[in-house]
């Protein structure tokens, strides 16, 4: 097979992990040279963020527990506000892809360093992309200040995340490094981390599915996560991610369960035109035939969800978003085609396995 020509830039990235990492979060505090650290968290996850408060002393310049999914642009000027009153020289962001979000957002305008502790396998951690949504409308974009300094991995940390968020979490993160294999800027070392990271993270669900307290299998799941969003990190997004931000921006989806239920359809939908990157899917899924099928399977072997009609979404909503992702579609292998997106949605919507 012959090797494509490409180019590859590293991103920077500081990551500990393993059992017990959260104990290095003052050293890695100092490592960043900061002294005051704001604690973002969802309002769900207060207990944690105020753990890591009294585990930082003084060091914590207080907790903000207000992230939301899609990063409303109202939240993130709320908190850069009450970041600089408090004169926080850094911030750390504990939990899943919305309180990174957050973090990044305050990062963007503030140029503030951010230290993450992923609780779910959502990956924005180790990404250089962020979101924010405004009237409806959540927007993208990349820019190496809003990626973490650091990054702890720490699989303890994951043992509180209930069962169907940490499948549809790790689908979610199963997403990233799908697309990476076959993007516009993509390369032979990130489809090697994809391929791993889809193949640890596929094993641990399953494993997690059996025993949710297994720890072995959350460490597998936190370690795919991290190659998965590595490659999100470094290649560009295809039409999954832009149904995906669509759905969640314009219709308040939930965030992993949206990009669950639709991932098997824009691959099926990309699968002729992209078939190295569906071969290595089925290679790391252990599985044959069409890889959008082994990933709608894999779904509903985890008892994930596969209808978007469950998530509260109308047929009618489905003639909205097409319109709004072919507004300004991102970069794709296949042409954007109204009626196939369409059809692609409509099947999303009943559940259909993808043929």
């Amino acid at each position: 097979m012959a090797i494509k020509d490409f180019t590859y830039t590293g991103l920077p990235a500081r990551v500990i992990f393993g059992r017990g990492a959260l104990r290095q979060l003052e050293a890695e505090i100092d490592h960043l040279g900061s002294r005051r650290a704001l604690v973002l968290s969802t309002p769900e996850q207060r207990d944690q963020a105020e753990r890591i408060a009294d585990i930082l002393g003084p060091r914590s310049a207080g907790v903000f527990a207000k992230a939301v999914m899609h990063v409303p642009i109202e939240t993130a000027r709320e908190a850069r506000e009450v970041a600089q009153q408090l004169g926080a020289d850094c911030a750390v962001a504990i939990g899943g892809g919305s309180t990174t979000g957050l973090g990044k957002a305050i990062a963007l305008e503030s140029g503030l360093p951010i230290l993450a502790i992923p609780t779910t396998y959502a990956g924005s951690e180790m990404t250089p992309v962020y979101g924010l949504t405004e009237n409806g409308i959540k927007r993208t974009g990349k820019d190496i200040r809003v990626l973490p300094k650091t990054v702890i991995y720490d699989p303890e940390l994951t043992t509180t995340l209930p069962l169907e968020l940490s499948i549809t979490s790790g689908m979610n993160a199963i997403a990233h490094a799908a697309e990476g294999l076959y993007a516009q800027d993509g390369n032979p070392v990130m489809s090697l981390l994809a391929e791993e990271g889809i193949r640890a993270l596929a094993e641990g669900l399953k494993r997690l599915a059996q025993a949710p307290a297994d720890l072995d299998a959350r460490a597998d799941c936190l370690y795919g996560a991290w190659l998965c969003s590595t490659v999100l990190g470094n290649v560009g997004m295809a039409l999954h991610h832009k149904l995906c931000h669509t759905l969640g921006g314009s219709f308040n989806l939930p965030h992993a369960p949206t990009h669950t239920i639709v991932l098997p359809h824009a691959i099926a939908y990309n699968e002729q035109a992209a078939p190295e990157a569906a071969q290595r899917i089925l290679r790391a899924l252990g599985a044959s035939g069409s890889a959008g099928g082994a990933l709608h399977d894999l779904a509903r072997s985890l008892g994930a969800p596969t209808t978007l009609k469950a998530l509260g979404v109308s047929e009618a909503d489905l003639d909205k978003a097409t319109g709004i992702a072919l507004a300004n579609p991102y970069w794709n292998p296949r042409p954007i085609e109204r009626e196939a997106i369409r059809g692609l949605l409509q099947n999303a919507f009943e559940g259909n396995r993808p043929a």
